[in-house]
Formats: structure tokens, sequence, C-alpha cells
């Protein structure tokens, strides 16, 4: 029966860290932006610029 009462007391600490880190992420901004995240991901890749002595002769292949 000792071991619930343990169990029970490192979870509830363990639940209060968690809890002090959400209203720490809260303080600090990190829930601010919503919104960019979701479209990043559709503007991720940069164009690439292929120079002419890089490209290789379509007669060849």
């Amino acid at each position: 029966m000792n071991m619930i009462y343990f169990l029970i007391g490192c979870s509830i600490l363990l639940a209060l860290i968690f809890l002090a880190a959400f209203f720490w992420a809260t303080k600090n901004g990190q829930h601010d932006d919503t919104y960019t995240p979701s479209v990043r991901i559709l503007f991720d890749d940069e164009i690439k610029v292929h120079d002419k002595s890089e490209k290789c002769d379509e007669d060849h292949i």
C-alpha cells in the first residue's frame, strides 16, 4: 500500500512539472503563432538555379 502512495505522489509531481513547463512556454510566446508552421511546409524548398555549364547535353542521353 505504501508503494501506491509513493507512485501517486510521483505522478502528481510529474504532472506539476509538465504544467509548469506549459505555463513557461506560454509565457515565452511558444504558442503565439499557430498559422505560420502549418504553411511553412508548403514553401520549404528553395528554387534551384542551374548554370549552363552544369547542364548536360540531351543529345547524348
